[in-house]
């Protein structure tokens, strides 16, 4: 098993299951977002669905640990990252169910039709060029800063990508809002969920979650708030489910 691991990297098991994931924690390694955005992207038994900028391909094995798709791609720009994924994917012994796909997603177009896929996830860089300090390791940079790709990018393809009806499963910052919900309706995506992530039930959300779905009626519903920690930083109930701990034998 070890001799998959390359310098600096390590094996992890993904939350609430038996699949493990490799991890470079000095250069990549997934975040919380990642986690969250898995638990609320609810996909049906047997569909279709590809991640945008898998990083990883933490998003792909965790939908894989839960439900049963058919197939999930994994889009990664960064060859270093996407090697990673890849040897995460064959040590699970799941290559019929994932496929690990580096490239620019925004070169998606060429291979595949419009209309293929019935979800769509993506974990997507928060930060505007210029709107923060950009980190000196392009493997942060690129995951962070839209410099590979922007939001319209990421919601154009999601949409090229989506038969009607399908839905479309996004991670965000709360301050980004109106741009989502602009860049979404431009491009036939419906807002039709979203929930907001609070660091403690004091504090103002710094995680947006969103489901979109192509050609979808006008309906907006709002979930309830998701809490991360509480006053005495221990997680949440809700947190212990997502990550699939037991919350009766925990150790507060």
């Amino acid at each position: 098993m070890e001799t998959i691991l390359r310098d600096g990297e390590k094996i992890d098991i993904i939350p609430g299951s038996n699949y493990k994931i490799i991890q470079n924690r000095g250069k990549f390694s997934y975040g919380t977002d990642a986690i969250l955005l898995s638990n609320f992207s609810k996909i049906k038994i047997d569909s279709m669905g590809l991640d945008l900028g898998t990083g990883t391909g933490i998003i792909p094995l965790f939908l894989c640990s839960r439900y049963s798709p058919r197939k999930v791609y994994g889009v990664e720009i960064q060859e270093e990252v996407a090697d990673m994924a890849r040897r995460s994917v064959k040590m699970n012994n799941l290559e019929e169910k994932i496929e690990i796909l580096n490239m620019d997603l925004k070169n998606l177009t060429q291979i595949f039709k419009s209309g293929e896929f019935q979800f769509v996830t993506s974990n997507p860089p928060y930060m505007k060029v210029g709107g923060g300090i950009v980190n000196e390791e392009d493997n942060f940079a690129i995951s962070r800063h839209e410099i590979a790709c922007n939001l319209e990018d990421i919601i154009s393809i999601a949409s090229y990508l989506l038969c009607q009806g399908g839905k479309f499963f996004m991670v965000h910052r709360p301050h980004r809002l109106v741009d989502i919900i602009w860049f979404l309706r431009k491009y036939n995506l419906e807002p039709k969920s979203i929930q907001f992530v609070h660091p403690k039930y004091d504090e103002k959300p710094n995680i947006l979650l969103i489901m979109s779905m192509k050609g979808g009626k006008s309906e907006l519903k709002f979930e309830k708030p998701l809490y991360v920690y509480n006053d005495d930083g221990t997680y949440t109930d809700e947190i212990y489910k997502i990550y699939g701990m037991d919350v009766e034998n925990r150790n507060d």
